[in-house]
């Protein structure tokens, strides 16, 4: 077999024969189990998983940034193999204090975040909460969430209406999405412009922990989005507080965000130290374009280690 499929396989093999053993461990933080993934050596960087995936989504790129930094990919409170408590326990400001202790837990004081989706956003709350913590920040296909709902029209709305219906709090996404899970995870993936390097492999992963207690936190996690995490960016913007580390924006070429809005222009009032640039993908940059996305972040990461 040729062409592009048995490439990606040759530099599958050829990353796993020159990238460092992973360990996995669940980390007790304040009571709330992270699960955790670390491998390679160097200055750390932590790497978060948007909707509805889990850390499988790094695979690849966390195989790349190891030759060079320490990698710690974990599943965010409520995803993944993470616990996953039920109630209204989703703020960002929470979900980023997981993480914050899951890292002083492996010993690591002062660190990178990489997040997509949602957690780009829980990275953005880190960077704002725990400011002694984050050397740099880069966030994957997102705006701000107080932008996000501050520009809302019918594009928005029809193309992310899962921001609507998940933040329901009446019980029916989570009614309706329990009944058929693996429909609903497989619409989140179909549709888009690539079908992905990573997809295929990554979803089965993405399957397995997609369970009734991930449809329950996930509605919260959303509820939380629509609620309390704006009154937190609210107060932020209303205090002037801002990222003040470097911050990188990448966003898909193909994707709505790449499509509607000026990503950097958006970014530069919530941090003004920000560059950015599109990567030839959809949503799915780790997955989609893995060796392009690893690229982008090793460049950026040196610099933010060199400022």
């Amino acid at each position: 077999m040729t062409g592009p499929r048995m490439d990606r396989e040759r530099d599958r093999n050829e990353w796993t024969m020159m990238t460092p053993s992973r360990t996995t461990m669940t980390l007790d933080c304040d009571g709330i189990g992270i699960a955790a993934e670390v491998r390679g050596s160097g200055p750390a960087v932590l790497l978060l998983h948007g909707y509805p995936e889990t850390k499988a989504m790094w695979e690849e790129v966390a195989a790349e940034l190891s030759t060079t930094h320490t990698v710690v990919a974990t599943d965010l409170r409520g995803y993944g193999d993470s616990a996953k408590p039920r109630g209204e326990r989703y703020s960002k400001r929470e979900m980023a204090a997981d993480q914050v202790l899951a890292m002083r837990t492996l010993g690591f004081e002062r660190f990178a975040v990489v997040g997509h989706d949602r957690g780009g956003r829980v990275g953005h709350r880190m960077a704002l909460d725990h400011p002694e913590a984050v050397t740099a920040l880069a966030v994957l296909d997102i705006v701000p969430t107080l932008h996000m709902f501050e520009n809302v029209d019918r594009e928005m709305a029809t193309a992310y209406f899962h921001w609507f219906f998940l933040a329901r709090a009446d019980g029916l996404p989570e009614a309706l999405i329990s009944a058929d899970r693996e429909t609903w995870l497989r619409s989140r993936f179909t549709g888009r412009r690539h079908d992905g390097d990573r997809l295929p492999e990554a979803y089965a992963e993405y399957l397995r922990c997609f369970d009734v207690d991930t449809v329950h936190a996930s509605g919260a996690d959303y509820r939380a989005a629509a609620g309390i995490d704006l009154d937190h960016d609210r107060a932020d913007r209303a205090a002037g507080r801002r990222v003040d580390v470097p911050v990188l924006a990448l966003w898909g070429e193909h994707s709505y965000v790449g499509r509607n809005f000026d990503v950097r222009a958006a970014w530069t009032p919530y941090a003004p130290a920000v560059t950015g640039a599109p990567v030839d993908a959809d949503h799915y940059l780790a997955e989609e374009a893995p060796r392009a996305t690893a690229a982008a972040l090793r460049v950026f990461l040196a610099e933010a280690v060199a400022a």
